[in-house]
């Protein structure tokens, strides 16, 4: 077990955003009836249920898994089919309720379906830090490819009039990223970020390619049957029907699992009705088209570009597509998940606002400022990060955690730590440094409060060949707000009254050698104090004890 002792002897001493109300009124938006819930928002100047807020607070529940794939296919894309005329448009998915103030825009790029639900999964977390906007290709609509280009064009330069200073994201799936590829390299000059799950960039190497060929000889009759023959092409079912499972009870949840994919799989007869079998010629003839377009053009994109790629994807080589991608694009990220499948977007151990906060992608202005554009942990990350971290927990157990009250009173918990900032807790770090994860989220819980680790710049910018191990590692202290230690922004979180935690000893103390076990390297000047004082911050010293005495190197 581990000790952190907290010490109240502490040193006694002594841009908010503004929303443009006209901003989101000025073009028309459809919205669409929310899943399972009776949240209503109104996008139209009026009252709304959910206000929008300055901030998140942390543990945010980010409704993830509340929507699945049933939601998807019975309650929004077959909405949309039943009155599937008139041409391509934008809607707002009621569901994702109303963002946080001065949010950027999102805008859904949708895979070769067109219906603009596939994003279902998802709707609730990114609603909460964006403008969500879904593109809808209805199912008999004929628009070639530069027709679709000049809808999303439109769109892209309105938002970019109302806020010139903002990002606007493009969130392009398989058919959809190469429309937003295709956008980036006409606009080089806008200020766009690319999330790219499963570009179809790819077609030509694809099963897909042939696979047009097939659906022009099968007749009506037997065109009813490719949904369930193509079925494992398209995605991880298992994996589909693991989205809605939050219970943390594993012997609960296989009980769970066979159910749900007993309730899953007749909708893959659905599939016939979104993608009648000239639709589905047109579509395919729309994704090479696509993907010859775009691929032609990416040395002319200047966009940020997140590449979210599935090891096990059926349809597409996704893995080595993304690699090729990011040598070719000038700013590419890519993300790997090794055990999902094409539909990246409908099944488990994907979370898109993750990925982006992991990534450092999330900006609500022409700069990612690391400190304001920081978003706390949510109900999610924070069980994700539970697990990720299982070995942590299994080696040191729980730790224990105890506070000094104002009248010399040891207590267990963060009881005597202040209730407002600014808060500078100081301590000694131990062995590799795994202390910061108790430290930190034990102030999200007792004190609901983010306390900002001020980590080594050197952890927070692994390159992608480097991240076989730290990979992990530096996604969870990026999702914990950990930001790059420098006077400028100790100096600008305690201007933001926040807390703060600092390790003086820094990596030295961390990477100690034998026989330097809680051993302190700090320097002779301690700069922070004089900071702190400045600033009219509490200073809370802490020492921890317990894990360099579990092993030795």
């Amino acid at each position: 077990m581990m000790a952190l002792i907290m010490s109240s002897s502490s040193v006694s001493l002594s841009p908010i955003f503004t929303l443009n109300q006209n901003q989101r009124l000025l073009h028309p938006r459809v919205l669409v009836k929310s899943v399972g819930g009776d949240d209503s928002v109104t996008l139209s100047g009026g009252s709304a249920k959910k206000d929008a807020s300055k901030e998140l607070e942390p543990f945010w529940d980010d409704g993830y898994g509340t929507q699945t794939m049933r939601d998807c296919a019975e309650k929004i894309a077959m909405d949309l089919v039943k009155s599937d005329g008139g041409p391509p448009r934008w809607f707002c998915p009621v569901a994702c309720g109303k963002p946080l103030i001065d949010s950027p825009v999102l805008l859904y790029l949708p895979g070769i379906d067109g219906t603009g639900a596939g994003l279902v999964v998802h709707e609730k977390p990114l609603g909460k830090v964006f403008h969500v906007q879904c593109l809808h290709i209805p199912v008999w609509d004929r628009t070639a490819l530069e027709g679709l280009i000049q809808i999303v064009e439109e769109i892209v330069m309105i938002e970019h009039a109302l806020s010139p200073n903002k990002p606007i994201y493009l969130l392009g799936e398989s058919f959809g990223g190469t429309l937003a590829l295709a956008v980036a390299a006409r606009n080089p000059n806008i200020d766009l970020i690319l999330i790219l799950p499963n570009p179809a960039t790819s077609y030509e190497r694809s099963i897909m390619h042939p696979l047009s060929v097939l659906v022009r000889v099968l007749t009506e009759e037997h065109y009813e049957m490719l949904p369930y023959a193509m079925s494992p092409l398209f995605g991880d079912y298992v994996k589909m029907a693991m989205v809605g499972i939050t219970d943390r009870n594993y012997l609960q949840s296989l009980w769970q699992l066979p159910r749900n994919l007993c309730n899953d799989l007749p909708l893959l007869s659905l599939v016939a009705r979104v993608l009648p079998k000239d639709t589905l010629t047109w579509r395919l003839k729309l994704v090479e088209s696509a993907a010859a377009y775009a691929n032609s053009r990416l040395h002319a994109i200047t966009a940020q570009v997140l590449i979210l790629a599935s090891g096990k994807d059926n349809l597409m080589p996704s893995k080595s597509e993304a690699h090729r991608l990011s040598r070719l694009l000038k700013h590419c990220n890519v993300r790997l998940f090794e055990e999902n499948g094409h539909t990246i977007l409908m099944e488990s151990g994907v979370n898109v606002i993750s990925a982006i906060k992991a990534s450092q992608m999330y900006r609500r202005s022409f700069k990612h400022d690391i400190i304001k554009d920081c978003l706390p942990l949510c109900m999610t990350e924070c069980n994700s990060a539970l697990e990720e971290t299982w070995w942590y927990r299994f080696f040191m157990s729980d730790a224990a955690m105890f506070s000094t009250m104002e009248d010399g009173k040891i207590v267990r918990g963060l009881a005597g730590i202040p209730d407002e900032g600014p808060v500078l807790v100081v301590g000694n770090h131990m062995l590799l440094g795994w202390d910061i994860y108790p430290v930190i989220l034990e102030f999200l819980k007792q004190k609901k409060a983010v306390l900002h680790g001020l980590a080594h710049p050197g952890l927070l910018h692994f390159n992608a060949e480097d991240e076989q191990f730290m990979t992990k590692y530096t996604d969870i202290l990026h999702l914990i707000c950990a930001i790059p230690v420098s006077g400028r922004n100790l100096f600008r979180l305690l201007a933001r009254k926040s807390y703060i935690l600092l390790y003086p000893g820094g990596l030295r103390e961390a990477l100690h050698r034998k026989g330097e076990g809680y051993k302190l390297f700090w320097p002779d000047k301690q700069e922070f104090v004089r900071m702190a004082v400045k600033m009219g911050a509490t200073i809370i010293p802490f020492g921890g004890v317990g894990e360099d005495d579990i092993l030795e190197f």
